[in-house]
């Protein structure tokens, strides 16, 4: 690889393009692994949230595939299917992410106090087995990460409104891409999963109590505490 001299603001974007026109061209082939995260520092003289954001863009475009522990490999694409993208969609802005925090909160903490009104035998059963799974699977990052996004969708599905689950569905789908570091992070930590799964239990036992202010209230806490490593991420940048 024979990365350019880079001078420009949205450094990430101009790496990546960098590297998507070197796979594009063949100089990289499917299959053929990426120089690593600190070499691609080195590479292009930045720093790592600067990569990380490049190869998230590509991950995203669908050229490489990016594996915990095991580094970024080229993926096999069809280049008629590999366009232009717009970088101010992929990676949303911070502001951006705070507001769709904000909105998702409101919405999970409304979700909660339905979900202890409303919640059926077969909604608590689903919760229950959710929260198995997520304790076998704790040292396991990326089911932790899928089941505690499942955990929120049953929690919504338990409102008996198909409105409020597809809203979140919605907000979810819109911060997935770039909250997926915040949540690598999290998860990659054991004692911040283990905490993920007592909080959630706490919330099903409100909805299994059928206590709304006690559900909107647990979930307010577990929302906290997400928004604070959220908001510590973005101030480590």
């Amino acid at each position: 690889m024979k990365p350019t001299k880079i001078n420009r603001q949205k450094i990430y974007e101009i790496i990546a393009e960098q590297i998507k026109d070197q796979i594009l061209s063949g100089a990289l082939k499917p299959g053929e692994r990426l120089p690593t995260g600190k070499e691609l520092c080195e590479m292009y003289q930045v720093g790592r949230s600067t990569v990380r954001e490049a190869l998230s863009a590509l991950e995203i475009m669908g050229l490489i595939e990016t594996r915990q522990g095991e580094g970024s490999t080229v993926k096999k694409f069809n280049p008629e299917d590999v366009g232009l993208p717009d970088f101010q969609q992929i990676l949303i802005s911070e502001e951006t992410i705070i507001e769709l925090m904000e909105a998702r909160k409101s919405l999970e903490l409304s979700n909660a106090r339905l979900a202890a009104q409303k919640r059926t035998e077969e909604d608590l059963k689903k919760l229950e087995d959710n929260l198995k799974t997520m304790e076998l699977n704790i040292t396991n990052k990326k089911e932790s990460k899928r089941i505690d996004m499942l955990f929120h969708q049953i929690v919504a599905q338990s409102t008996q409104n198909t409105i409020m689950a597809r809203l979140l569905e919605t907000i979810s789908d819109s911060m997935d891409k770039a909250m997926e570091e915040i949540r690598r992070i999290t998860f990659d930590n054991p004692v911040l999963t283990k905490k993920i799964l007592e909080e959630h239990r706490q919330i099903y036992h409100a909805i299994v109590e059928q206590n709304p202010l006690l559900a909107q209230q647990k979930m307010a806490e577990h929302l906290d505490h997400f928004e604070g490593a959220m908001k510590n991420y973005y101030q480590s940048k």
